[in-house]
């Protein structure tokens, strides 16, 4: 089999001290080095994202190459200052910390989506409404098949022919 990657979702409600239980398939691919210990931060589109600690590691080892640049100085800010190193508890429970709750507005359910290198927190609302409007064509740029083709076609080998 190849390597491991992040798939699936699920909804998961949160408690009165704002954890969740992370889905058991999904917590044994944190496992890095036989500890579930990993990154907690903000996601692209309105989401947070869980990374593992090897694949933070690596996010920060290219984003050092740009850190001086003045483009990117207030998403890096947002971005590592919203990072939180953290783990599940003994029944696999997981804290979003207040401000990331309250920041992204999530209420009582969450959509918890794994997304090949990562797994994505999703307010449930926003989850469901962004894929009515994909399924339906809605307040979107392209519609699903368009997307699917131009995914699709990344797997094709686009390398120039040698003669």
């Amino acid at each position: 089999m190849g390597a491991f990657f992040f798939s699936g979702s699920s909804v998961a409600k949160l408690d009165e001290k704002g954890r969740f239980v992370l889905p058991h398939n999904m917590r044994y691919g944190l496992v890095e080095d036989g500890k579930c210990e990993f990154v907690l931060g903000l996601g692209l589109g309105g989401c947070l994202a869980i990374y593992r600690r090897g694949t933070i590691q690596s996010i920060v080892e290219k984003f050092r190459e740009k850190q001086h640049l003045a483009q990117y100085q207030k998403f890096f800010t947002l971005f590592f200052s919203t990072l939180h190193e953290t783990q599940c508890d003994k029944i696999g429970r997981l804290a979003i910390p207040p401000h990331l709750k309250n920041a992204m507005n999530i209420k009582k359910e969450i959509v918890v989506a794994g997304v090949m290198d990562k797994i994505e927190l999703w307010p449930k609302e926003v989850y469901d409404q962004n894929l009515r409007n994909l399924l339906e064509n809605k307040n979107s740029d392209q519609n699903l098949a368009q997307m699917a083709e131009e995914a699709f076609a990344l797997l094709v080998d686009q390398s120039p022919v040698s003669p």
